[in-house]
């Protein structure tokens, strides 16, 4: 499995090539519970390397870094422990970069597409909405706020139809944008998964909640044709 988290933001790209993976709690004031979780999955040595192979060649980047130190952030191993519990499967994580856009982790998911032929499932672990100082602690029931609604409607829209182009510039389209996510880093690893999906990929919504009323959980998953 190779993750793209937004809790990985590095001004190159950089992959992750260790043995085994520790488990990062790189989170605040949380309950003392979260801080004993555990998913020491094994590492992808070889898929890190050849993810950097990839970018390099297809993607033509001139520097990817490999991290011989670093194990699995919460965004990668939060979904993972609950898709995967045994932690049986290599891992590698790939990072991004806040300081580049759109279209800039959508060409790199395109350089990385032969992957899926590759036996390897690529996730993109962010948020569809993500602006932690909107956080409505008032709001229990699973509603959300209307600008955050306006976004995360955009945003599957602009999946279901197809509209990559779009969702790439989605700064300068999508209503809200700049509410919705005041720093990119979380909406960036979609790109990197919807670039490696290719052009003529569907996507499909496969899970929508809303949390205090502002973080849109959606997820989407992209189906390539043969």
């Amino acid at each position: 499995i190779l993750v793209i988290s937004a809790h990985w933001d590095t001004k190159f790209p950089a992959v992750n090539t260790v043995l085994r993976n520790n488990t990062i709690h790189d989170f605040y004031g949380f309950p003392d519970p979260m801080y004993k979780f555990k998913y020491e999955a094994p590492g992808a040595i070889e898929l890190g390397k050849r993810v950097k192979e990839l970018l390099m060649k297809e993607g033509g980047m001139k520097r990817v870094d490999e991290d011989t130190k670093r194990g699995l952030d919460h965004g990668a191993w939060v979904p993972l422990m609950l898709m995967y519990p045994e932690a049986d499967i290599p891992i590698c994580q790939l990072s991004v970069q806040s300081n580049q856009n759109g279209s800039y982790h959508y060409n790199m998911g395109k350089a990385l597409a032969s992957l899926k032929e590759e036996s390897v499932l690529i996730i993109g672990s962010g948020s569809a909405t993500h602006n932690l100082r909107k956080l409505d602690f008032n709001i229990t029931n699973g509603s959300s706020v209307p600008w955050a609604l306006e976004f995360d409607h955009w945003l599957k829209d602009s999946l279901l139809q197809g509209r990559y182009g779009d969702v790439n510039e989605w700064e300068e389209r999508a209503p809200n944008a700049k509410v919705a996510h005041p720093w990119p880093e979380h909406l960036y690893p979609l790109h990197v998964a919807m670039g490696a999906a290719v052009e003529d990929a569907k996507a499909e919504q496969i899970h929508t909640s809303w949390q205090l009323g502002t973080l849109s959980y959606s997820s989407y998953s992209f189906t390539s044709s043969p």
